[in-house]
């Protein structure tokens, strides 16, 4: 099974950074896309960045380009998100997450829309505090 564990939340002030990781495991396929999202309370889930293992390809929301950039050791194995001038709309739990890399456009798709993945792991909490 795939197993996904998302990692490196915590409380930050408004212009800080924070970096989370995602340690990912159990993948079958030869290429998947690995993403993050986020969801604060009583709002839907917004994808915010991913990235192709097999292209390095990414995708990023518009409310977080220039300001986060996804990456990866092996982004098989893991995937990081830089998140620097933070602001309180940042706020949210977030979560990393998953696909086999099966289309050519598979990280704009699963990276616009989070609910797509078919794998995702616990989320970890970031608060951004003004």
């Amino acid at each position: 099974d795939v197993q996904l564990q998302a990692s490196g939340g915590g409380l930050v002030q408004v212009g800080g950074s924070l970096r989370l990781s995602c340690a990912a495991s159990g993948f079958t396929a030869d290429d998947y896309v690995i993403g993050w999202f986020r969801q604060a309370p009583g709002t839907e889930r917004e994808g915010i960045a991913c990235i192709s293992s097999s292209t390095g390809s990414t995708y990023y929301a518009d409310s977080v380009k220039g300001r986060f950039t996804i990456s990866g050791d092996n982004v098989k194995d893991t995937v990081y998100l830089q998140m620097n001038s933070l602001k309180p709309e940042d706020t949210a739990v977030y979560y990393c997450a998953a696909s086999p890399e099966e289309y050519s456009d598979s990280v704009q798709w699963r990276g616009r829309y989070p609910d797509t993945y078919e794998y995702s792991g616990q989320g970890t909490q970031v608060t951004v505090s003004s």
